[in-house]
């Protein structure tokens, strides 16, 4: 079904994604929890291409957590296969639509097969400018707060900052993507009211949209409805409208 491109007055710069209810959906539908997660991908990608075809500029999805590794070693293994899997298959795509890969996390934890392409297709992917699709892998938002508190103090420690130096400017120059906007808008999927320790310190801000909607059923109808609702938001950042 070919879905009509709204018009939107108000363009989120910047759109995060948690995407839930891969696992309900694969029960619900009698399948594998893996088999959830490869249906979710595909929903990744019909976003990806709505999301550029709107004008989005950076694009963040909730790809694996670092609470993520407590689930069965089966399944962490099934996810790292269609991790790789799914890099391979939207690469083209990515050299396709000029979109830069960039990476939110500490990868160096992951397989060494997924390190391997993920860190060339960044490479790859780095001069290009139309959109940005951000991949959160390994990431815990305390973690990346906790990290950005380790960097500033231990240039305090080398004398290379002052304590009266450390503002909110400063603390976000050392996230782990420091050049990305915050998010605008958030979109998580399958109904649960939470933020499940992702971009803590990013999300501040952010208007959140939160449908019932698993994220395998999740397709472009849905996203530009969440679109349509954001440009509806009154956007006052604590300031009377």
């Amino acid at each position: 079904m070919n879905v009509i491109t709204p018009k939107i007055n108000r363009i989120p710069e910047h759109v995060a994604i948690i995407m839930d209810g891969n696992g309900r959906w694969a029960k619900k539908n009698n399948l594998s929890r893996i088999n959830g997660h490869a249906e979710g991908t595909q929903s990744v990608r019909s976003i990806m291409r709505a999301a550029a075809n709107i004008g989005i500029q950076y694009f963040t999805f909730f790809t694996f957590s670092t609470e993520n590794w407590s689930r069965p070693k089966i399944e962490i293994e099934g996810l790292m296969k269609l991790l790789i899997e799914s890099l391979l298959t939207y690469e083209k795509e990515l050299h396709e639509n000029n979109i830069k890969l960039q990476i939110m996390g500490n990868i160096n934890e992951l397989p060494k097969t997924v390190q391997k392409i993920v860190n060339r297709i960044v490479l790859d992917t780095k001069e290009y400018s139309k959109s940005n699709l951000i991949l959160a892998l390994n990431y815990g938002g305390r973690l990346e707060i906790t990290e950005a508190a380790k960097k500033i103090a231990l240039k305090i420690k080398n004398n290379e900052l002052n304590i009266n130096d450390i503002n909110e400017d400063l603390v976000s120059k050392h996230m782990y993507l420091p050049e990305i906007p915050d998010p605008d808008l958030i979109i998580r999927t399958s109904g649960e009211m939470r933020l499940s320790n992702f971009m803590l310190w990013q999300l501040s801000y952010a208007e959140i949209i939160v449908t019932d909607k698993l994220w395998p059923e999740f397709k472009e109808e849905d996203f530009y409805n969440a679109l349509k609702e954001f440009d509806l938001r009154d956007r006052r950042f604590g300031k009377i409208g």
